[in-house]
């Protein structure tokens, strides 16, 4: 250690520490509580932004829980604050605000800045879609024995089969006809809905069947059957009653006949609406929050943007994720390529191809997706000196991946660098992970797949308790640091 200098206080060795140590603090620090005097101590965020944040957001996700759904509200949202269908516009300048969707499962926002895009851009990319069970092309089916009708799934991601028995769902989307006609169909989401079900063995008779199993095998597949009808049609001539009666039902209210099925996208997905935990609603439990609790912060935060940004910023959520960001409507395919090809031809007329790939690599990004938080059950997965906590912040993730980094991103350390004083000079609480322990497994998300592009690209999310279940914990304040870290990086990164 270096002489103290004449007339300054030696520093002390704990002084010391606190200087070249860091320590996370809890992102409540943050955050103005009342003490229990009644005073309140100064603090840079205030508990009524935080909560108002969190209602708004309980709202969306619980009316918005299918890509089709969140996609249709988003466009209410951005027409609302002044954005208009890229596919109307002929040249974009300054102030332009343009959004564009796509088979109706992504979109598409920008802001052209006050720069064009001479700077690049600053884009924020997350996904929609869920794990959830889709029904299959045929997928009606009266089972003689048990006298009921039910839909056979097919699950869809990465989810434990077994935690979708007993389970109230929802079946949402759309039934297209042969004549083009698009049929919505949404049941189980309102209080004065049926909703649906998927039925487990009783303990009392599961000794041989399942409880010796492997618990990812308790559930197989093939038996995610949802239970839909039970009233028998009372006519002699029919041979499947109960079949008939559910059909007999959909022909009424929705015009749609069994053969309708075959183009059908039907989702079945857990009924209840998002709802906070804790004695303190500190936390907010529910469905579908990867990536919606990003995703959703990704709307919130461009559509809120007053005044023009310097820079032209983009918000971008995907599809399919889930699957391996494969098809028309994943990131894997030229959708995202195309919007921004859009967005630099028609903000400078006389740009090819060559200033197109220029834009993109003077462009930053941020990959925003969830992350993995401590469960208290499961602490042998982390090692907890680089994991991340429910109730501190953001989480800023370098590396995704499995084992040796297998399928990561891994950001330059210059850009971590900036991303840290960004967010530090903000006043916005955050952490850094990794996603468990080096062999216990991984993840993987979009972002190197905006790498590929040349752009700089990291991770940043919200930290779940219980990723991909039914129903995922998120704080109310890293959803608030989620909010304000995207904020902060669009019109300043």
């Amino acid at each position: 250690m270096a002489e103290t200098p004449p007339g300054q206080r030696a520093v002390s060795k704990e002084e010391e520490e606190k200087q070249l140590s860091r320590a996370t603090p809890s992102a409540w620090h943050a955050v103005v509580l009342p003490e229990p005097t009644g005073a309140s101590v100064e603090a840079p965020i205030t508990t009524t932004a935080v909560w108002a944040a969190s209602d708004k957001y309980i709202e969306f996700i619980s009316a918005a829980k299918t890509e089709r759904l969140f996609v249709a509200r988003s466009v209410q949202v951005a027409e609302a604050a002044g954005f208009k269908a890229l596919s109307s516009m002929t040249t974009l300048a300054p102030g332009s605000k343009v959004y564009a969707t796509f088979h109706n499962k992504n979109i598409m926002l920008a802001i052209i800045g006050s720069a064009g895009v001479s700077m690049g851009m600053n884009i924020i990319a997350s996904h929609l879609d869920s794990p959830r069970l889709d029904l299959k092309p045929n997928p009606l089916v009266e089972d003689a024995d048990s006298a009921l009708a039910f839909f056979k799934t097919h699950y869809y991601g990465g989810l434990k089969k077994y935690q979708w028995v007993q389970l109230q769902l929802a079946l949402i989307g759309v039934v297209v006809l042969k004549s083009g006609e698009t049929v919505e169909i949404n049941i189980g989401t309102n209080p004065t809905d049926p909703v649906f079900m998927i039925a487990d063995i009783l303990p009392h008779l599961s000794t041989k069947v399942q409880n010796n199993t492997a618990a990812n095998e308790a559930i197989k597949g093939e038996q995610l059957n949802i239970i839909c009808g039970s009233i028998p049609v009372r006519d002699g001539n029919v041979k499947q009653k109960v079949k008939f009666t559910v059909l007999s039902y959909l022909n009424r209210r929705f015009g749609i006949k069994e053969e309708d099925f075959l183009s059908a996208e039907l989702e079945a997905v857990p009924a209840n609406p998002a709802r906070y935990v804790g004695f303190d609603r500190g936390l907010i439990a529910g469905y579908g929050q990867d990536d919606k609790v990003c995703a959703w912060s990704n709307l919130e935060a461009i559509t809120q943007i007053k005044e023009t940004p310097q820079k032209t910023v983009v918000a971008f959520l995907a599809d399919k994720e889930e699957i391996g960001s494969i098809g028309a409507t994943g990131m894997k395919s030229n959708v995202f390529l195309n919007n921004m090809r859009k967005l630099v031809y028609l903000t400078e007329p006389n740009a090819n191809e060559v200033r197109f790939a220029d834009v993109l690599e003077m462009s930053n990004a941020l990959s925003t997706d969830v992350t993995v938080a401590v469960d208290p059950n499961f602490k042998e997965v982390h090692d907890m000196h680089n994991a991340a906590k429910v109730g501190y912040g953001v989480c800023l993730t370098k590396y995704t991946g499995s084992r040796g980094k297998s399928g990561a991103n891994d950001a330059d350390a210059e850009y971590i660098a900036k991303l840290r004083g960004l967010l530090d000079g903000n006043n916005v609480p955050w952490q850094m992970n990794e996603f468990g322990k080096v062999d216990e497994g991984g993840s993987g998300t979009i972002s190197l797949l905006l790498s590929r592009f040349l752009i700089n690209t990291v991770d940043i999310g919200t930290p779940l308790i219980g990723m991909h279940a039914p129903y995922e914990i998120s704080s109310v304040v890293d959803l608030f640091a989620t909010l304000k870290a995207c904020s902060v990086f669009l019109q300043n990164a």
